[in-house]
């Protein structure tokens, strides 16, 4: 018995790196699994690799290795009308949805003079904006449902300590916190709950191979440490322990849930 048995979930970047992981777990906690990821790069200011459809691939193969249902399509969440289609394909397929996990997203390096008018309006536009499609998308089938379940969103610990050559990506996530807190005042009568979490660095691609992070950490560490120099990364189950706590806390909603080595604090 699984702990998701018979339930439904939609995972926004699943290629890789925590989306798959969330997925992996959902997987075998008996969930069936809706899934996206663009799988590509997004922006050419982006300094760390993308994902790849090769990516995507073996995600899909990972879920089903774990006995898990999936239906995943390529796609980007920025694309509202693809997000409907996903989810009432899946919803169609599965029978219905409890949880969604917004987990995609995007980073860029630039002061906030010197960023490009795309640095600032690609993370805003995938970050917060692409969140809201998600949630726009999703929500009208959970209440359809009337199952209650839960949305975590994937915000960041620069959504509540704004972080140096990070204007968009900061922004973007403190955003994310204004649109759960309304979303789960909404969604209260509903049974609904939403909930934030808020990670530091995570041992993926984006947390770790990101050329342009090293010069920024150099010249701005002074406003990037965190309280554990021994556990200096969490691990992708590390975040996904979150997402499934959050997922099933009954009387969790509104919460703003830091897994970010106390970094928020210093």
């Amino acid at each position: 018995m699984g702990q998701f048995d018979g339930q439904v979930v939609y995972i926004t970047g699943i290629a890789r790196g925590q989306g798959r992981n969330h997925a992996i777990r959902f997987a075998r906690e008996g969930a069936k699994v809706i899934g996206m990821d663009i799988a590509d790069r997004v922006a050419d200011h982006m300094t760390y690799p993308p994902a790849t459809g090769d990516d995507f691939a073996e995600t899909v193969r990972l879920v089903e290795a774990a006995g898990g249902e999936i239906l995943a399509r390529q796609g980007d969440t920025r694309d509202l009308a693809f997000q409907q289609q996903l989810i009432a394909d899946g919803v169609e397929r599965f029978g219905r949805l409890d949880h969604v996990v917004a987990n995609a997203g995007i980073l860029t390096w630039g002061l906030t003079w010197e960023l490009t008018e795309e640095q600032f309006t690609d993370v805003v536009d995938v970050n917060l904006v692409g969140t809201w499609k998600t949630l726009k998308a999703a929500i009208p089938a959970m209440i359809d449902a009337g199952n209650g379940g839960s949305i975590v969103i994937i915000s960041s610990c620069a959504g509540i300590k704004a972080m140096p050559a990070q204007a968009s990506y900061s922004a973007s996530k403190f955003g994310l916190r204004g649109l759960a807190q309304t979303a789960a005042k909404e969604l209260g009568p509903q049974k609904i709950r939403v909930n934030t979490v808020h990670p530091y660095a995570v041992h993926t691609a984006m947390g770790l191979e990101d050329s342009s992070a090293i010069k920024a950490f150099q010249e701005w560490g002074r406003h990037f440490p965190s309280m554990m120099d021994h556990y200096p990364v969490a691990s992708v189950d590390d975040l996904t322990d979150a997402v499934v706590y959050l997922s099933s806390a009954a009387a969790v909603t509104g919460a703003e849930f830091q897994i970010d080595m106390g970094a928020t604090k210093v």
